[in-house]
């Protein structure tokens, strides 16, 4: 049937659905909306979930009449805490086969809900999660000790311009992160013993690589769209030698609730590690203050955190020295 002239013809389904979960951060989150709200798809063909987990429900209500207006935008304040519930209650609420993650301190591109549901049409339904590009948008300089291979540890993501499915050791960061609804229902959704839950006390994370991983193992790929991109905030405040050896030491408690067995199967790697780094300290500093002494060069400083990550791994496995006789 052809469509009058002048008579709107039947808006397209909802392709995609955009979620973004918030706690307290009133600041940069309407920047978050705004970007997705702008987005190049037609008005129908997505919708945008915001799960608000900050603990003052009429602050959440007042904040959330500034977008009434826009009739594709559901606010949902969740009074249980932690991120990742507040990504199920997401999913569960989503009318679109696929749900896409961005930060409330991120910024999309105008293509970044196009160019990821693109992505799952290009591959077929073997593809069950789709992550994007997601580049740094710095709030204080780079530090000149911050090697390359630890931009990682702030949520940069760059794994080249093409389209592909990942390799084999490659991943893909939950600041810009898609899946299928279907495949989070069938792998068990979100962990809610991963995941952080609060102001940022805690730097539990992992939650989206374990349950990538649970999908992997049930035959599911992962994907890569540089042109889904978005910007995400890096605080001066993590941009600190202090920050980064706590993140590490928070990534070795994730990575040990994800696969403890794994882990304890290695912490005597994980040990030797760590005196390897603490032998090339002044002897007075072959106790914890080398893992927690400031270090000028990149490299020594990205040693100095991967040793305070064997520590902590060492210790969750259950390390056990004997003096020598």
């Amino acid at each position: 049937m052809t469509d009058l002239p002048g008579v709107p013809g039947p808006l397209p389904a909802c392709r995609i659905t955009a979620a973004i979960c918030t706690y307290e951060r009133y600041d940069l989150l309407p920047g978050a909306i705004a970007s997705v709200l702008g987005q190049s798809l037609p008005d129908g063909a997505f919708e945008l979930i915001v799960i608000d987990n900050s603990p003052d429900p009429a602050r959440s209500a007042r904040e959330a009449a500034a977008f009434a207006d826009h009739p594709g935008l559901t606010w949902r304040h969740e009074p249980r805490p932690g991120l990742s519930n507040a990504r199920n209650v997401a999913a569960r609420l989503a009318r679109a086969p696929v749900i896409a993650f961005l930060d409330d301190d991120a910024r999309a591109d105008p293509v970044w809900l196009a160019s990821i549901a693109e992505c799952f049409d290009q591959f077929g339904d073997a593809v069950k999660v789709v992550g994007g590009r997601i580049r740094p948008w710095w709030g204080a300089p780079r530090p000149d000790w911050l090697p390359d291979e630890m931009l990682g540890d702030i949520t940069v993501v760059d794994l080249g311009p093409e389209r592909r499915l990942l390799d084999e050791g490659e991943w893909v960061a939950g600041a810009n992160i898609a899946f299928r609804v279907a495949a989070l229902q069938d792998a068990g959704w979100f962990d809610t013993s991963l995941g952080r839950t609060g102001s940022g006390a805690s730097l539990l994370s992992a939650e989206e690589t374990a349950l990538t991983d649970r999908i992997k193992a049930q035959g599911g790929l992962v994907a890569y769209d540089p042109l889904g991109a978005v910007d995400h905030w890096v605080d001066p405040e993590r941009l600190t030698q202090r920050w980064f050896r706590r993140r590490a030491a928070w990534q070795a408690v994730s990575d040990y609730l994800r696969d403890p067995k794994g882990k304890m199967a290695r912490r005597d790697q994980a040990w030797a590690g760590m005196k390897d780094f603490l032998i090339t300290c002044n002897p007075a500093d072959r106790t914890m203050r080398g893992l927690a002494l400031r270090r000028e060069a990149p490299a020594d400083f990205r040693w100095q955190t991967s040793a305070v990550y064997n520590a902590v791994t060492a210790m969750l496995a259950g390390l056990d020295e004997q003096d020598d006789v």
